[in-house]
């Protein structure tokens, strides 16, 4: 039933265009006055519904239907008094209807505005330019027709030209300024505003223009009573369910409107040159292209603030912070400079994703403000750092507002459902002490931020001690983040021979990193510093994406052989099942063919939270090795209770094998625990044939060492399988 008024607006609105473009073929009563009339009676009854509908809850509709109602109520006052006239030749009450309906649109679109919040004061001058703008072309084009209508002395001249096209600019700057606004998406409807009002400033300037020879159900009226009906269909379209105003991240160029407005005013001061025209034209033009200037400079403070601030905390950012510090260590105080990188942040955006990480910044950023002076400045540098300047405090000082950001982080914070514990590495650098120079004072406080990190001791305080270690890890660690974005790695795979056959089904991928300068470095040059720097995770996927890969090639090719990957504590996480299920299900290769090994120690850091972790891979028939077993001070109990398939002894017990009847010994007994407990057991770091035939003779299954091979390059592995076949056959007889 809501759907009957708009129907027949538009219905009523074809019949009614329909019969001004047959002309002389329809009586002018009936398209003029009677079809007239019912189309904008119609377009009231559409703005009823339309307040109906909203219960009076929505003061943009109200206006904007009183604003049609009354105007419709004057255009049949005025068919009322033509008394067999074409047209009214005065103002008329007709005219007070007219002037009433500009308010209360006015109104309509305030309350828009002032809803969405979408007006700044550099747009009101945008608006304003383009309504000078606008104001200078009209003043040019009706200044002839005005000067003529007051010196004939008629009332209905002079209202005519000059208030009604002046309000009808009036609404269209408005209109405009909702168009532009920054964060408001009008959505198709509101297009039927602008196309609405549009038609009312086209219709009052034709008729001002032709006054004289204006009759009743002429094509001017169409301008007027069309106009009606968009209005009426927008209120219409903003009342109902699905069609809400929405959010966007940015409206129409204002660069754009701005240089149209400007334009606009060059070319009136141009024509004025050249031909007479209005005084007032070439004021309003000179005016608007001084007018325009004011938002240039509100554009340009605006650009530099973007510039130094984070978008995302609205905290200063790196170069806000340099720009402030010049301020503050030209003063020669006593300062200090903290830089604070947040610990395993990766892990949350990996794990629930870059909103949660997101809100979680922000929230970190209010508790550091929370734990500093007004006159102190924190700023987000970017992804999870921040950095604080403290003017005219002491060493002591300073370390007490380093526990007092530490304590900010003890709480959870929780972000929707869920409550996150997060901690924070900071580095102090004091000044004058440590330098006045910024780029040296940032570095230095990047230094001690690493010491902090790595010595997971909180916060620490730099030191000359610090520099040379210091500064070396900091390049690495720049050059390592280079690498995981430019992929210099490279994985090279370590065959692992079973014992009783001397059969290749699986190899060990190790990584090797391509350093540009250094050559291939192994990967006890980076790890640690990588672990320490929260970037294994990243590491890690990048090694199995490429080892899965290469598997799945291999498997293409026939070669039965599965690849084990090592996985750092920090991957153990709830997302990674899913991770390397969708990885393997991406490379059509089997879960078996994969192999991921956890050391010992890691494993032992939250043997529960593992155990669940690993029991979900390992069902899924992916297999677990526990890697460098007898390194941590772990127990029997967690062995017997973990998930795993195999055992991977540490080199440190089989390289002494020759030597120490001791470590022989004991390589012994974990081969029997072991078996006892169905786990296969692989010793790494066979290099010769002497522990080779002992470790036989205790019956270890599999070894991996210098002995067989070294980690070769992908392109080597089949080569030296191809080889190693015939020599796995003798051996196997001979023994």
């Amino acid at each position: 039933m809501s759907r009957i008024p708009v129907i027949a607006a538009v219905t009523a609105s074809i019949l009614y265009i329909a019969g001004l473009l047959l002309g002389d073929l329809v009586r002018f009563d009936v398209v003029g006055v009677w079809l007239g009339t019912t189309v904008e009676l119609s377009a009231v009854a559409v703005c009823v519904c339309a307040v109906l509908r909203t219960r009076l809850s929505q003061w943009q509709v109200v206006f904007g239907a009183a604003a049609v109602t009354v105007r419709a109520a004057g255009d049949v006052f005025y068919l009322a008094a033509l008394d067999g006239q074409q047209a009214l030749t005065d103002v008329s009450a007709a005219d007070i209807a007219y002037c009433a309906f500009y308010p209360l649109m006015l109104g309509a679109l305030a309350v828009s505005l002032r809803k969405l919040k979408g007006m700044t004061w550099p747009l009101l001058l945008d608006s304003l330019v383009g309504a000078m703008a606008a104001a200078a072309v009209m003043a040019m084009v009706l200044a002839p027709v005005l000067r003529a209508e007051v010196s004939g002395g008629t009332a209905l001249g002079v209202v005519v030209i000059v208030i009604y096209p002046l309000l009808d600019l009036l609404l269209i700057t408005a209109a405009g300024g909702l168009l532009a606004s920054r964060g408001i998406d009008l959505g198709s409807r509101w297009l039927l505003l602008v196309a609405g009002l549009t038609l009312f400033a086209a219709a009052d300037i034709a008729f001002a223009l032709g006054m004289r020879d204006y009759a009743v159900g002429s094509m001017i009226d169409a301008g007027w009573i069309l106009g009606l009906v968009g209005i009426a269909l927008w209120l219409d379209g903003v009342t109902r369910t699905g069609t809400p105003l929405r959010r966007r991240d940015r409206g129409l160029p204002a660069a754009t409107a701005l240089m149209l407005s400007t334009g606009s005013a060059v070319a009136v001061l141009i024509i004025g040159c050249q031909v007479p025209i209005a005084p007032v034209a070439q004021i309003l033009a000179a005016l608007t292209l001084l007018l325009a200037a004011v938002p240039l400079l509100f554009r340009n403070r605006m650009l530099v603030t973007l510039a130094t601030t984070d978008e995302l905390t609205g905290l200063p950012n790196r170069r806000g912070l340099v720009q402030d510090l010049r301020g503050r260590l030209g003063r020669r105080r006593p300062g200090a400079l903290f830089f604070l990188d947040l610990d395993r942040f990766k892990d949350v955006n990996d794990a629930l994703g870059h909103e949660v990480g997101d809100a979680l910044l922000v929230q970190v950023s209010e508790r550091f403000a929370g734990a500093l002076r007004q006159e102190d400045l924190l700023a987000r540098l970017g992804g999870d750092e921040f950095a604080v300047f403290l003017d005219g405090l002491s060493r002591e000082d300073a370390l007490k507002v380093a526990r007092r950001l530490e304590a900010k982080l003890t709480e959870p914070i929780r972000i929707g459902t869920a409550a996150l514990t997060i901690s924070v590495s900071i580095g102090i650098a004091l000044t004058p002490e440590n330098g006045t120079d910024i780029t040296l004072l940032m570095r230095k406080a990047d230094i001690a931020m690493f010491r902090a990190k790595s010595t997971r001791s909180g916060h620490h305080l730099y030191s000359s001690m610090d520099d040379d270690g210091g500064a070396r890890k900091l390049r690495t660690l720049e050059e390592l983040r280079t690498a995981l974005v430019e992929g210099q790695f490279e994985l090279h795979y370590q065959p692992k021979v079973h014992l009783a056959d001397d059969a290749v089904t699986s190899v060990e991928a190790l990584v090797r990193w391509n350093h540009p300068v250094l050559g291939q470095l192994p990967p006890t040059s980076f790890l640690p510093i990588a672990e320490e720097a929260g970037l294994m995770p990243q590491l890690s996927t990048l090694v199995l994406e490429a080892a899965v890969d290469q598997a799945s090639r291999w498997h293409a090719d026939g070669m039965a052989i599965s690849v084990a990957v090592n996985l750092s504590g920090s991957c153990i996480q709830q997302y990674l099942p899913r991770q390397v299920l969708t990885l393997l299900e991406q490379h059509d290769l089997p879960p078996d063919c994969l192999m991921l090994e956890i050391t010992e120690d890691m494993l032992m850091a939250d043997p529960a939270h593992a155990a669940k972790i690993l029991a979900r891979l390992r069902t899924a028939g992916i297999q677990i090795s526990i890697d460098d077993f007898g390194t941590g001070y772990s127990s029997l109990a967690y062995l017997r209770d973990l998930p795993a398939d195999e055992l991977k002894l540490d080199r440190s017990f089989i390289t002494v094998m020759r030597t120490d009847p001791r470590a022989s010994g004991l390589v012994g007994s974990i081969i029997v625990l072991a078996h006892s407990l169905d786990l296969r057991v692989v010793a790494e770091g066979v290099d010769n044939e002497e522990t080779l035939m002992e470790l036989r003779a205790l019956g270890c299954d599999v070894a991996q060492g210098f002995h067989f091979a070294k980690p070769l390059p992908a392109a080597e592995v089949a080569p030296w399988i191809t080889r190693h076949a015939p020599m796995s056959t003798a051996l196997s007889a001979a023994g």
